[in-house]
């Protein structure tokens, strides 16, 4: 099993190789691949040192599945080369996600739609992942009518960049900037770049990625993205209108049954999910979970995950997992 991963060098790809080798995923050959700057440098997986190679240079070694974690443009230049030569490709980035000829795929509700013949696989948004993986299970149940979410977005999110950015404000020191504004003690409302309606991609991300993971058109998402000076992992307010009307203590029992959902719902105790006990772990977190009073059949609750594990190499990774398991590669 020879694996690439494309972008091995930047924090998703970082995290990636972590996660494979948490995971004991049953590689004979890793491949790390990143931008011409970066050949020749060194990365460390299972206590042993890789040198990374080009892009060219891993298309031809022919690898069993590349994971790519390397943006957009890099994904629509060379995830088709990888595929041609026979790999298949699992993608990070937003440049396949709606194209109706990919799949859009978290294992734990559609993984069962890929076949051989993908050759490029979809990895969702960060937000979009945490957000569906409780959603899918409650609209089976309920059906979805309509859903509102308001983001609160990890740094990290953004990239090293914005880490580096924030370091540098607590410190008081000036330096490059990821973002327009200062993010030390501030909430910034734009995630990404805005499009015509006024809208954030990352917001419109969240409405057309929900619907097609699920596969269903007249689920009705909005979508607010803040981003906020944490580093943990990104946290969601939803608040859900359901066709039909539910039961608390059902709901609770139906994602508690959900697998890679942990619930944190418990005021006595004062415990809901943060994104500081989420960080560095797969699960995703929900809680703070209680009816909508204003309105009928109507639910809020407040989901957290680790947007680099969950919400980028572990379900990528994953993804990977049932392709083996399942004799794809």
């Amino acid at each position: 099993m020879r694996v690439a991963v494309v972008g091995a060098t930047g924090m998703v790809g970082e995290v990636m190789l972590q996660v494979l080798a948490e995971r004991n995923f049953p590689i004979t050959e890793l491949i790390p691949v990143a931008s011409e700057r970066s050949v020749g440098k060194e990365v460390e997986f299972k206590g042993t040192k890789y040198k990374v190679v080009g892009m060219q240079t891993a298309v031809d070694m022919k690898a069993d599945i590349a994971v790519f974690s390397a943006g957009g443009d890099t994904s629509k230049e060379w995830a088709p080369k990888f595929a041609e030569a026979g790999t298949t490709v699992i993608d990070n980035s937003s440049a396949w996600r709606m194209d109706p000829t990919k799949k859009l795929v978290v294992p734990e509700i559609n993984a069962s739609d890929l076949t051989k013949d993908d050759k490029i696989i979809a990895n969702p948004n960060c937000s979009t992942i945490q957000l569906v993986m409780a959603l899918a299970p409650l609209h089976k149940k309920y059906n979805i009518k309509r859903v509102i979410v308001s983001t609160y977005q990890s740094i990290t999110g953004t990239g090293v960049k914005a880490v580096q950015q924030l370091e540098n404000e607590y410190a008081g020191i000036k330096g490059e900037m990821a973002y327009k504004y200062q993010i030390h003690r501030n909430a910034i409302p734009q995630c990404d770049v805005f499009e015509d309606n006024g809208y954030t991609k990352e917001e419109m991300k969240l409405t057309r990625e929900t619907k097609k993971i699920i596969g269903d058109d007249n689920i009705h998402v909005t979508a607010t993205a803040v981003r906020i000076p944490v580093v943990g992992g990104h946290s969601e307010a939803v608040n859900i209108e359901f066709s039909n009307d539910f039961d608390l203590n059902e709901v609770r029992s139906i994602l508690h049954n959900t697998p890679g959902i942990t619930v944190q719902d418990n005021n006595d105790t004062y415990t809901y999910p943060m994104p500081l006990y989420a960080q560095g772990k797969d699960d995703v977190f929900v809680g703070r979970i209680r009816r909508d009073e204003s309105q009928p059949n109507s639910l809020n609750m407040w989901i957290v995950a680790d947007n680099l594990r969950k919400g980028a190499a572990t379900n990528a990774v994953q993804i990977a997992e049932y392709l083996l398991e399942n004799k794809l590669v």
